[in-house]
């Protein structure tokens, strides 16, 4: 059974309960969609899950289950024509269950943040649809399986109200505290995205005093209202192509360029295995060099990871950015 189907799966749960129930027979489609969100989704207010959803549950039930439902038009609601049949003989298998485990434990990384607490509510719901504990984490899939655990990063109380307003578009007013100094200044901006980048979050946003878009690290965030004030999104702003030629969180800096690396064997298996970025390309091996091609900015975080490589990896091209690898690594070399 494909993975896809998982959440069909626990609807046709959800339903089946619903029809065999003899304290509220009869349910009718709004009942069994409002039935489902609540249990999977801890809402009724229809944003998880529609009418049309429900329709297609019904047919599916009736054409791949067998489920003998009918509509009654005096009871305005759904029945099954043999009293004893259900569904819960279908089973999830252990593959099924494994993966929906799985999935549970890498949502459940993000528990403590405000904007995903309604998760929270909905993966422990559906472990217990399953039959899996309801203790999402549990020690018996630690036995076998070992998630990073991240410390929830300061700042995600506010992703919620944040993104409130990108949604309404209104201005939002903050106290901002850099790292380079301890100065505590007074931000205004127009937030238009946010980004997380290794497990930390970030908004970005046209800053309106130097009217520009910058970006702002929600753990330097120490409060931070929402303003009646409305903005307009600036035109020039596209967040699919803000970061497109970035690895990491700088964006506005420069232009992109062709940077291209010479790096060993082992290395090479793991960039093609998994590419530093989307223009990546292999150009084959010169001198006994494996060669990549990338069309990126040159910005910090490129330069810490390709220094977090070592002496596996040789910026080539262009001079510029070999100069700036250089300069770096003769400053740690200054520091032994």
């Amino acid at each position: 059974m494909m993975i896809a189907s998982k959440n069909a799966i626990l609807r046709y749960r959800i339903i089946d309960r619903c029809i065999r129930s003899t304290a509220f027979p009869f349910p009718s489609k709004s009942e069994l969609r409002e039935a489902c969100e609540e249990e999977l989704f801890g809402s009724q207010n229809g944003s998880h899950i529609c009418d049309s959803t429900i329709e297609k549950d019904l047919f599916a039930m009736r054409n791949e289950h067998d489920a003998p439902i009918r509509f009654s038009r005096k009871e305005k609601g759904y029945y099954y024509t043999d009293p004893e049949y259900t569904i819960d003989e279908i089973p999830l298998n252990d593959k099924d269950v494994d993966a929906i485990k799985m999935a549970a434990n890498v949502l459940y990384q993000f528990k403590n943040s405000n904007l995903f607490q309604n998760f929270d509510f909905a993966i422990s719901k559906i472990l217990d649809r399953v039959n899996i504990s309801n203790k999402i984490d549990d020690e018996e899939i630690d036995t076998f399986v070992q998630f990073e655990k991240v410390a929830s990063p300061k700042g995600g109380e506010f992703l919620e109200v944040l993104l409130t307003a990108i949604k309404q578009k209104s201005k939002v007013q903050f106290e901002y505290q850099g790292f380079k100094d301890d100065e505590k200044t007074i931000r205004r901006i127009h937030p238009y995205l946010l980004k997380e980048y290794r497990h930390r979050w970030y908004v970005i946003g046209k800053n309106e005093l130097k009217d520009r878009v910058q970006t702002f690290g929600l753990d330097r965030v120490l409060s931070l209202q929402i303003l009646e004030d409305k903005f307009t999104v600036d035109g020039s702003f596209d967040p699919d192509l803000f970061f497109k030629y970035s690895v990491g969180i700088t964006a506005n800096t420069g232009v992109p360029m062709t940077i291209k690396v010479a790096v060993e064997e082992v290395l090479s298996k793991y960039l093609l295995s998994q590419p530093l970025h989307f223009s990546q390309e292999y150009l084959g091996i010169d001198k006994e060099k494996h060669v990549f091609q990338f069309f990126l900015l040159p910005t910090y975080e490129l330069k810490q990871l390709i220094l977090g490589f070592g002496p596996e990896i040789k910026v080539i091209s262009p001079p510029a950015f070999v100069e700036e690898i250089r300069k770096s690594i003769d400053e740690m070399k200054s520091l032994y």
